[in-house]
């Protein structure tokens, strides 16, 4: 495991973000990861592109990626700089589509006691998120090894190419 830690400042969504606040059914004209970037979550808050700054992390209430099943949503949410996202629970689909894609998601029940604005650190290895800004410490689940070689690689397709260039 190469990538232990993630600072960033907090910017906090509700309850049910879909795939479509994620990014818009109009975008999905390309799946050029930079074009994606332009325009999450523009749906919940237009300005948000502009707003944050790469390494920011997306807090969220529970169900956070429910609806479609497009692998552009982590695409777009990782081209634009979020460095993890943190929710109660996220659809299934979507927590596997994000690994595959290589964007690091942590399942933390107490995620609503992180306000829009905090700064948070996450230790991958050790298991916790540490709100800098309350000096409180949350701990989760580790990510498995084997998922966290995906994150590590930036996604499933670079760790295929890997292993492959790797056997040569």
């Amino acid at each position: 495991m190469q990538k232990a830690n993630i600072n960033g400042k907090v910017w906090k969504f509700g309850k049910d973000i879909d795939t479509d606040l994620i990014i818009a059914a109009r975008y999905l004209n390309t799946s050029v990861p930079e074009e994606l970037a332009k325009h999450v979550m523009e749906d919940s808050d237009p300005e948000f592109v502009n707003k944050m700054t790469a390494g920011d992390v997306i807090v969220a209430d529970e169900n956070f990626g429910c609806g479609s099943s497009r692998e552009h949503a982590p695409i777009a949410l990782k081209a634009a700089g979020i460095a993890a996202i943190i929710a109660p629970t996220f659809a299934r689909i979507f927590y596997r589509n994000a690994f595959n894609m290589g964007l690091p998601i942590f399942e933390l029940k107490e995620a609503n006691e992180i306000k829009e604005g905090d700064t948070i650190s996450i230790d991958m290895n050790a298991g916790t998120i540490t709100n800098e800004s309350t000096s409180k410490t949350y701990n989760f689940t580790p990510i498995p090894a084997f998922m966290q070689e995906l994150i590590d690689a930036g996604g499933l397709m670079n760790f295929a190419q890997n292993e492959i260039e790797g056997k040569k």
